[in-house]
């Protein structure tokens, strides 16, 4: 995913960030939907379950967060360089740096998905 062009790695920062957004409101709404359901639960093994979804849910907004700052910080810099150079062109050190947040993005990605699923299968066995 090497790409030279500063423009086209903001625009895949905005993508990025809008994308880590939307999880962010996902993961708020698959915690409402764990707390309707946990309502009544008394099994205890079904309680020791919630809890983990509670922090779970918790744990990845925050990476989700953390993740979106990162971009934007990115981002900030990519605008400076290419104000900086005529041609547009980012650094090394910012092409770098972009691989490492795309690749950071993707895991998050990943890990999302497999929450959203394990979730999935629990409330479907509660």
């Amino acid at each position: 995913m090497v790409v030279l062009d500063s423009a086209q790695h903001v625009n895949e920062c905005a993508s990025w960030r809008e994308q880590l957004r939307s999880y962010k409101n996902e993961m708020g709404q698959l915690s409402q939907q764990l707390q309707l359901m946990a309502v009544n639960q008394r099994n205890k093994e079904t309680l020791t379950e919630v809890e983990h979804f509670q922090n779970q849910f918790y744990i990845q907004q925050i990476n989700i967060h953390d993740l979106k700052q990162s971009i934007k910080l990115h981002e900030r810099k990519l605008h400076l360089e290419a104000a900086a150079n005529a041609g547009g062109v980012a650094s090394d050190d910012t092409i770098n740096k972009h691989e490492e947040l795309y690749n950071e993005y993707k895991n998050l990605d990943h890990t999302l998905q497999e929450l959203k699923d394990d979730f999935k299968t629990f409330l479907s066995r509660s």
